[in-house]
């Protein structure tokens, strides 16, 4: 019988324990011999150098482990908001996930924003209360956030036991029994729980659990309901069954408490994954598997982080393909791939995000719709350029070569790291000789020009991220005639431009030229368009919104694209003048949470940035509001909100959207 497999991912708002949780259920399974701390840079999931100097997650981790015969891929993701494409990719690589929230703070933005794609990816989840190590957390009123601000009944199965203060063992609701620590820290059933007689109030808190968990299973089994309604007792395996008919439910989730950092509560989650999460799928025929994430590791090249959708010894693996297992950035070779399994792949061929590729008859690689790299198209919801759509880059940076030679290298560099990052863009200036590096936000950047000099040796220039605003047209503008020639080869457009509402573009070819162009030219009017409006008129960021008209295009034969390119962007320059365009900012949502006694100085601080404090609330201990700030008056921010709350404050960002520009 082959072993069960189950992947799955962690979640959660930054700093909300996700790491610490990580390393804890790898110490829990005999992964690891002692769970790294992330406060001293030993998290065994946090391998970059990036990670351990600031203390978060920024590649999703891999890990393995075993656990009552089950073999578990165990992703750790990101809770920065930079890096949610990360999420979006490990969430294409599994069937379930633990969602971490923060008895301390509550259900926060990026909690909602990552339940919300987990629904959305119809990704099961068991939520885990972590931080309870903490008397003065409440684990009712969290349970009750939850219910509120996610809009589902928990489900709970676990709760923290307390003595003199301090946590002090686990009780498992459907066992009915007290895990406690053994002398080396490990979670073990306390076997004189029975005859503990001071234990009596902790049993009748878990039979009133119990009673609860049989009401809501009882929506879904019969035999549980009738049973129920003749207050007969149900017993464990069958509420275990209606259990996971509820965790595949919209309405209800299964809920485990604990604290990460104590090492509590982890053995009954651990052993929840097994039961609550769903096998992986079946998969099509002839499929070799599909590419979920890409990395770049020096000395070794392109590595593609890839799910197997088939049974392969060695001896039978595609020609040039080696598979091996990655462990954080350790790769360990295997002599065979199991259908659902997750490998790190060495391929013979540049692979992309989401991509399935197919076998012959043979064995072999084989081109499919007319591809010659051996990748389907595929219809996969989660490729690189349908990830990259969620993500709008908010920030452009300007970066240049130290030396000439080393113009081709850096540019190959930035290629490969856009690659691995669908949320990073490259625009190059082929006039000017550098780069323009969109980024979702500051942290972002930061990583992603320190990898590039660790990972590739690049030496780079950067300038300072200026805000990546929006241009529109105030009115219609046009038509104007351009020409383009290159020796005996001519181009010549005549072009007008109307506005749009929204951010979308829309491009009008006439009829006759729709006739009579062949689909190659037809494509590359269409693309030198669109790519036009990338740059702007105002140098700020792209033209959005825009209808260009084309009424008429010649070309002679044997025209090359670049000409056609050429011709479309100087006819767009000038068609657009700076007077016919506006200037839009992004406004972003911030959504922040200090003490008290900071409360003053903080909201001090927004409004001398241009911010506007839309809503406060709070318990009397911390303070919440959310206020409108402009993306400018914002940038290290993190510094001087940790100056100013002496490192208490913990905010999040999101874009509101844009809004006319006054300076």
């Amino acid at each position: 019988m082959k072993q069960p497999i189950r992947n799955i991912a962690i979640l959660a708002h930054v700093d909300a324990g996700k790491t610490t949780l990580s390393e804890r259920i790898l110490f829990a399974t005999g992964e690891v011999h002692r769970p790294g701390r992330v406060e001293d840079g030993l998290a065994t999931m946090d391998y970059m150098p990036e990670e351990k100097e600031r203390g978060i997650t920024i590649e999703s981790g891999v890990a393995h482990f075993e656990w009552k015969n089950t073999w578990f891929n165990f992703i750790d993701t990101p809770g920065h908001v930079d890096f949610g494409a990360e999420v979006d990719m490990a969430l294409a690589a599994v069937e379930g996930a633990v969602l971490v929230v923060s008895a301390a703070s509550g259900v926060e933005t990026q909690t909602v924003a990552a339940f919300r794609k987990l629904r959305e990816s119809r990704v099961r989840s068991i939520l885990f209360v972590n931080k309870l190590d903490n008397p003065d957390y409440s684990l009712d009123e969290t349970l009750i956030n939850i219910e509120e601000t996610l809009g589902v009944r928990p489900v709970l199965m676990s709760v923290p036991e307390f003595k003199n203060g301090k946590m002090s063992g686990m009780l498992d609701v459907l066992t009915q029994s007290r895990l406690v620590h053994s002398d080396i820290g490990e979670e073990v059933l306390d076997d004189g729980w029975e005859s503990d007689a001071f234990a009596a109030e902790e049993r009748a808190l878990l039979k009133k659990y119990y009673a609860e968990a049989v009401e809501f299973a009882s929506n879904f089994d019969d035999e549980i309901l009738t049973l129920a309604l003749e207050n007969k007792p149900v017993p464990p395996k069958m509420l275990l069954r209606g259990l996971k008919a509820l965790a595949a439910s919209d309405e209800y989730v299964i809920c485990y408490a604990g604290s990460a950092l104590e090492g509590f509560g982890i053995r009954n989650l651990v052993t929840a994954l097994s039961f609550f999460l769903p096998e992986v799928p079946m998969f099509g025929e002839n499929e070799l598997g599909q590419v979920v994430r890409l990395r770049h590791f020096r000395g070794v090249g392109e590595i593609s982080l890839f799910r197997s959708h088939i049974d392969l010894l060695r001896r039978d693996w595609p020609s040039g393909f080696e598979f091996s297992r990655l462990k954080a950035n350790m790769l360990l070779p295997v002599d065979e791939i199991r259908s659902g399994d997750i490998y790190a792949m060495k391929s013979p061929f540049e692979t992309e995000l989401g991509q399935v590729i197919y076998l012959d008859e043979n064995g072999e690689c084989v081109p499919e719709q007319g591809r010659s790299d051996g990748l389907a198209e595929g219809d996969s919801p989660k490729t690189q350029s349908s990830i990259s759509e969620n993500y709008l880059p908010l920030l452009q940076t300007r970066v240049e070569c130290l030396r000439v030679e080393d113009y081709a290298h850096v540019e190959r560099s930035l290629s490969v790291l856009a690659r691995m990052d669908p949320s990073f863009r490259v625009q190059h200036d082929l006039d000017g000789g550098f780069w323009y590096l969109h980024t979702v936000g500051e942290v972002q950047l930061e990583v992603l020009l320190e990898r590039l000099e660790r990972e590739f040796g690049c030496e780079v220039r950067a300038g300072k991220p200026e805000v990546r605003w929006q241009e529109r047209l105030c009115h219609n503008v046009g038509p104007v005639e351009n020409t383009f020639q290159i020796g005996p080869h001519k181009i010549s457009i005549s072009i007008s431009a109307s506005p749009l509402e929204g951010d979308a573009h829309d491009i009008r070819l006439s009829a006759e030229f729709m006739e009579k162009a062949p689909r190659e030219i037809l494509a590359g009017v269409r693309s030198a368009l669109l790519e036009s409006t990338e740059v702007g008129v105002l140098g700020k960021g792209p033209l959005v919104g825009v209808c260009f008209e084309v009424h008429r295009f010649e070309w002679t034969e044997g025209a090359l694209p670049p000409m056609i390119k050429k011709c479309c962007a100087d006819a767009v320059a000038k068609l657009v003048k700076p007077a016919d365009a506006q200037l839009y900012e992004p406004v972003m949502e911030l959504s922040l949470e200090c003490p008290v006694n900071f409360a003053g100085l903080v909201t001090g601080d927004i409004q001398s940035r241009d911010g506007r404090v839309k809503e406060i609330g709070g318990d009397g201990r911390i303070h919440f509001l959310k206020a409108e700030i402009p993306l400018r008056r914002i940038f290290g921010y993190a510094t001087g909100v940790r100056s100013i709350s002496k490192g208490t404050a913990v905010y999040s960002l999101k874009l509101l959207g844009y809004r006319p520009a006054t300076v």
